[in-house]
């Protein structure tokens, strides 16, 4: 990592509201450009079901993953691949590579449409399929992890996926707050695993817990 994991906790524990003061994304300079704000936008709006991540969760990750200098990470629940441009951006700038697992056929398809147009296909590779069966055919470890799935699935995809996550590595997960009483056992285990340093942020409304893998 470019950063200690003291300053990165430190960061983004004072996160909340003041994310919420980040600049519009339609104005120039350090947002993802007009094109690609209008792209995010229309992802937002045609997400019905609300499975995206919030804007400020967006720009939250990131700049996670920059500062981290992630270069493997895996997002487990793309959805239509509003949080994986938002990742993919963040890895833009460490020449790392996402690979996003999507259960469902039609969203996987549309975050392959969506990366593309985001021009992010070079960077973000959308898996379709159960991720319980596809991650066990990944190779190697993970600098960062982002799980955004089936809430109550969180406790069995922590332990699939932690003892992979490398030394130093994050593995975060949404919704720790507005669905905290969905994951009681996955919010135990990264409080009591020996190996985890947990904290939760609030960017947004949602929650993100972020847990650290001591070395």
């Amino acid at each position: 990592m470019r950063l200690g994991i003291s300053f990165i906790l430190a960061m983004v524990a004072a996160a909340g509201p003041v994310a919420q003061r980040v600049p519009d994304s339609r104005q120039p300079g350090p947002g993802p450009g007009l094109a690609l704000s209008k792209l995010l936008e229309d992802i937002r709006a045609a997400d019905t079901g609300q499975l995206a991540v919030s804007e400020e969760d967006g720009r939250f990750l990131r700049v996670l993953v920059a500062a981290t200098g992630a270069r493997r990470v895996l997002e487990i629940g793309g959805a239509s691949g509003y949080s994986g441009i938002w990742i993919g951006l963040g890895l833009r700038e460490t020449g790392g590579r996402l690979v996003t697992i999507e259960y469902d056929p039609g969203r996987a398809s549309e975050a392959a449409r969506n990366i593309q147009r985001a021009g992010l296909a070079d960077i973000v590779q959308v898996v379709r399929g159960d991720a319980f069966k596809e991650i066990p055919k990944l190779a190697g470890e993970f600098d960062l992890v982002f799980l955004d799935a089936w809430k109550p699935d969180y406790r069995r995809f922590f332990d699939l996926v932690f003892p992979r996550v490398r030394r130093g590595g994050l593995f975060l997960a949404h919704n720790v707050i507005n669905k905290k009483n969905e994951m009681p056992e996955f919010l135990s285990a990264i409080a009591s695993n020996p190996q985890a340093l947990s904290t939760i942020v609030s960017p947004g409304h949602e929650g993100i817990s972020i847990t650290y893998k001591r070395r």
